[in-house]
């Protein structure tokens, strides 16, 4: 005989929510992590995928944070890892909004697209963008003009100014291990001194998913929710969450010119040498940056999924593919992230 009291099976309660049908409303609806109501007959327990245990440990580490810090930060360019981070507050918080502002550093050579991208996402979301401006510390003699033209390595005073004014003592990245060698050395809380500056023989065991974010006045924390994601982890997470993102990321056609293996896109701080040729190609990119160091790849991925394909076949890291800066030494991002870089 069947108790009709009984409470429902787990596998009613449990089961996998539908996800968001509606790219263009970004983070506006619920997330896919909201509840749903169960419909039809219950199915069997399913074990997680890589993606939900990647997105199930990000959020754990984004709510850790939260209670154990006064005043995070997460730092946000408008680039697809900053995004992705984002979302993933979005929805460990949800309803509620996320609790914490955001933090650009602004170096001046950003591209317009991501711009206008992050400050639309801000807007949408009714979060506190908080801006450091690199061209501020160059019009009053604090920073000078790189002779290299790049303003990437510039950004570390204004970061660690704009996190001492703040007094953030939790700052989240979307920087993932698989990125760089140094970046790959960072503990998911990493610990930075009184002077914003990282010592990589300094970091804490962080044994059973415990995070260790004792800190003293002064010091701060880095945190990275995505640092065991790869890019294709990235992409297929953006793919399945239909995630909005910079139109640059995929296929369109630009003015561009080859240096160093690279396609840099010609623009007010980005202009050919001698004996380089503009062409017209179409082209994507991988990662954002500042417009004279970040370069495009040859691309006709004009949708996620093509580009979830692309990729997958790829052996080169994006940072390695089409990052000038990170090609200036062999330690070049340690060197920047030993200084306070993030």
């Amino acid at each position: 005989m069947t108790d009709t009291n009984l409470p429902p099976r787990v596998e009613e309660v449990a089961q996998r929510p539908s996800r968001n049908q509606d790219a263009q409303a970004g983070f506006e609806t619920p997330p896919s992590s909201a509840p749903q109501p169960s419909h039809g007959a219950p199915r069997p327990s399913q074990a997680l995928d890589t993606l939900d245990a990647l997105e199930a440990e990000a959020i754990h580490i984004i709510r850790e944070v939260v209670a154990e810090f006064e005043r995070p930060v997460l730092l946000f360019s408008g680039g697809k890892d900053s995004v992705v981070v984002l979302h993933l507050a979005t929805k460990a918080f949800w309803p509620a909004k996320v609790p914490f502002p955001v933090l650009h550093v602004d170096t001046g050579h950003n591209f317009p697209e991501v711009l206008r991208f992050r400050d639309e996402t801000v807007e949408r979301l009714g979060i506190r963008l908080e801006v450091a401006s690199v061209q501020d510390y160059l019009d009053d003699g604090r920073l000078q003009e790189r002779a290299d033209g790049t303003r990437n390595p510039l950004q570390t005073q204004p970061l660690l100014d704009a996190i001492a004014a703040g007094r953030h003592d939790a700052v989240f990245g979307g920087a993932r291990r698989d990125e760089d060698k140094a970046r790959a050395k960072e503990r998911i809380i990493s610990l930075r001194d009184e002077f914003g500056q990282w010592d990589p023989r300094n970091q804490r065991p962080e044994l059973w998913s415990l995070y260790n974010g004792r800190h003293t006045v002064g010091q701060h924390v880095r945190a990275f929710p995505i640092s065991n994601w790869t890019e294709l982890d990235v992409w297929r997470y953006i793919e399945r969450e239909q995630i909005s993102l910079p139109p640059l990321y995929f296929a369109h056609e630009r003015e561009v010119y080859a240096r160093d293996g690279m396609w840099l896109a010609v623009s007010d701080v980005s202009a050919p040498r001698a004996g380089e040729t503009i062409e017209r190609r179409t082209v994507r990119y991988r990662t954002v940056g500042d417009l004279s160091c970040t370069g495009a790849v040859l691309s006709d991925a004009a949708t996620v999924s093509d580009i979830v394909r692309e990729v997958a076949a790829s052996t080169l890291t994006e940072r390695g593919a089409t990052r000038a800066d990170d090609r200036l030494s062999e330690a070049a991002m340690e060197d920047r992230k030993k200084d306070g870089y993030f």
